[in-house]
Parts: structure tokens; C-alpha cells; sequence
């Protein structure tokens, strides 16, 4: 009879063997669910999660999309350290993109290596005052910041649709809801010629190492720790949790700010009603894969992206609807959440007496 036992101590083993554990799990669910409805399971799983890697050629676009992913969730996990949970990157993504836009747009019959650079810092400041209201809220008057962050991101989807639509509609657009294109200063540059690749993927892998160095190195990433982990503690120690909730909210929303800047100047060129894309939602699930390790947050944001790439291309293969994408990434969440149990127990087969 098998049975579940509580450990001394959490296995340090299945810290970071169960995100593995929850991958294949994902995978062999997946085969069997679309297997019974019809479609090519074996394949279906093996585009997904095995093309992307297999063939170099998606490698650019391996890259492109986990930049974005990387980005947001190290600064969702920074705030998760904290017992701060930020739902809302995908608002401040998009408030981001809005404020880097808002340069590129005011600086258009300009030229200058500054322009880029200065949409990026509008880029971050844009997602901190996204994420300042939640940290406003919570601090002063204890709003989840779970529920107003989650909220303020359909504010930031309807004032895109709104700018797009109306005063920011490329007058040359043959009346399409989009800005204008951005000019070869307001744009990411490209580095491999006729490639993906731009400046954006080789920052966020040294952000990535940056903010490794900040949470495991500095007095600031132990007294996040201390908060999360021990409130009374961090009180007596004299860190002030009002300080760490308002810099883990500005850390996250500045991020996904700079990630939303990063893609509107790189992949998408432009703004467009399709620019909300669902990192900020998806960016959740990267940072618990990489156990909120930034290091760890990496390979969390190459699987993901490849749940994107690899979908895409079985649509193509095997006809799976477009939303198959986001059911993979839902299960893998489940699937990482049930594995976790096995952090702080095991199984073990007991011998009932006759």
C-alpha cells in the first residue's frame, strides 16, 4: 500500500528534479489527451516540446520569444521571493511598450544613437508607475496586489486599443488600427545579418546574471529573502517589508516594462491591437519553473518558448488549433504544482499486517 510520508527536511534533490519531473509529465499527458481527440498525440508532443530543438534553424526563434519570458519573470520572481505576488506583468508590458512608443512617436523626424536608449528608460519608467499603483494600494492601504494588479492589466489592453485606434493611427496606414513603423534608430539592432537575433536576447541573459548577483550577493536580495521568509524577523532585523513590497513591485513593473519596450522595438516594429501577447501571464509559469532562481528562470524561459515556437509549427504538422499552445503551458503550471508535493514528502510502500 503506498503511502505519503512528510520528510525531516525538504529534498534538495526534488527541488530541482521535480520542474523536470512536471516537463515530462506535461508531455505525456498531452499525448494522451489530443491522442483521444483525434489528433497525432506522438507527434503533436514532439513538435511542441522537441523541434524547436532539434532543428537550428528555430533556434532564432527560440530566442526572440524566451528574451521577452526571461525578462518579466525575473522580476516577478524577485517580488514572489517577497510574498509579493505581482499578476499584473502583462499590463505593465504593454504600459511599457505605451511609454516607449510615446518617444519613438515624439522623436520620429529625429535621428540620433540616444533615441533608442531613452525609449527603453520610458519603456521602464512606464511599467514602475503601472506596478506603483499595487504597491500604493497595498502598502497604504493593504490591497491584495494579487487583484489590483491582475485588473490594471485590462486597463492598459483598452488604452492600447484606444491610442492605435485613435490618436496614435498611422496616418499612412490605410486607416489599419497601428502606429507607424519605427525608424532604424528606434529599433533593436539586429545581430546576425538576415537573422531573428537582436540586442534584446544577450541583455536579458546578462539581466538574468545581474539580478542572480543582486539576490544572492547584496544586503538587498537577503532582506527580500527575510521578508518572505520570515516577516517577524525582517522586522527585528530592520527591514521594513513597505520598502521591499514597494521596490519588489517597481522591480517586477519596471522589467516587464523594458521587456514590452524591447518587443515593440524589436519583433513587432510597431504597436497593433496584437501587441498583448501573454508573456506577462506565461512569465508566471517561467519564474516557478526556474524556481524562482534567475539562473534557473532561463531554462524556464527556453522551455516555454519553445511551447510557442513549437506550436506553431504543429499547427502546421499536425493541425492542432492555435490554443493547444496555451493548454500545455496551463497543464505544465498544474502539472509543476502537483510535483512540488515532492519537495516535502515521499511515497513509500507499506505492508499492511494480515
Amino acid at each position: 500500500m503506498l503511502e505519503w510520508r512528510r520528510r525531516r527536511e525538504p529534498s534538495s534533490l526534488m527541488l530541482y528534479a521535480s520542474p523536470l519531473i512536471a516537463v515530462l509529465l506535461t508531455m505525456l499527458i498531452g499525448m494522451i489527451v489530443f491522442t483521444a481527440m483525434g489528433y497525432d498525440g506522438f507527434h503533436a508532443v514532439r513538435d511542441i516540446f522537441l523541434t524547436p530543438f532539434l532543428e537550428p534553424q528555430r533556434w532564432p526563434d527560440l530566442g526572440v520569444k524566451a528574451a521577452p519570458l526571461v525578462m518579466i519573470a525575473l522580476g516577478l520572481a524577485i517580488g514572489f521571493r517577497a510574498n509579493v505576488w505581482n499578476i499584473g506583468a502583462e499590463g505593465q508590458y504593454i504600459m511599457g511598450a505605451i511609454a516607449g512608443t510615446g518617444v519613438a512617436l515624439a522623436t520620429y523626424d529625429m535621428t540620433g544613437w540616444w533615441i533608442l536608449p531613452a525609449m527603453a528608460l520610458a519603456g521602464i519608467l512606464g511599467g514602475m508607475a503601472w506596478a506603483a499603483i499595487p504597491a500604493f494600494l497595498r502598502v497604504k492601504l493593504q490591497v491584495s496586489e494579487i487583484l489590483t494588479s491582475l485588473m490594471l492589466t485590462y486597463v492598459a489592453v483598452q488604452g492600447l486599443y484606444y491610442l492605435v485606434r485613435g490618436p496614435w493611427k498611422d496616418p499612412d496606414g490605410f486607416n489599419f488600427p497601428q502606429t507607424r513603423m519605427f525608424t532604424p534608430d528606434q529599433t533593436l539592432p539586429v545581430l546576425a545579418e538576415g537573422s531573428l537575433i537582436h540586442l534584446g536576447i544577450p541583455l536579458a541573459l546578462v539581466i538574468a546574471v545581474i539580478a542572480w548577483l543582486v539576490m544572492e550577493k547584496t544586503t538587498a536580495g537577503y532582506a527580500v529573502k527575510v521578508v518572505g521568509l520570515a516577516p517577524a524577523a525582517a522586522r527585528h532585523g530592520g527591514f521594513s517589508s513597505d520598502t521591499v513590497t514597494w521596490a519588489t513591485l517597481l522591480a517586477g513593473g519596471g522589467l516587464a516594462g523594458l521587456a514590452g519596450l524591447f518587443e515593440a522595438a524589436g519583433p513587432f516594429g510597431q504597436l497593433t491591437p496584437q501587441f498583448p501577447t501573454g508573456y506577462g501571464f506565461t512569465a508566471i509559469i517561467v519564474a516557478f519553473l526556474g524556481r524562482l532562481n534567475p539562473l534557473g528562470i532561463v531554462f524556464g524561459g527556453i522551455v516555454l518558448a519553445a511551447t510557442y515556437v513549437g506550436g506553431e509549427i504543429a499547427q502546421t504538422t499536425v493541425k492542432l488549433p492555435q490554443a493547444a499552445t496555451g493548454m500545455f503551458q496551463a497543464l505544465l503550471l498544474f502539472m509543476l504544482l502537483a510535483t512540488d508535493v515532492l519537495v516535502r514528502y515521499r511515497i513509500s510502500w507499506k505492508v499492511r499486517a494480515v
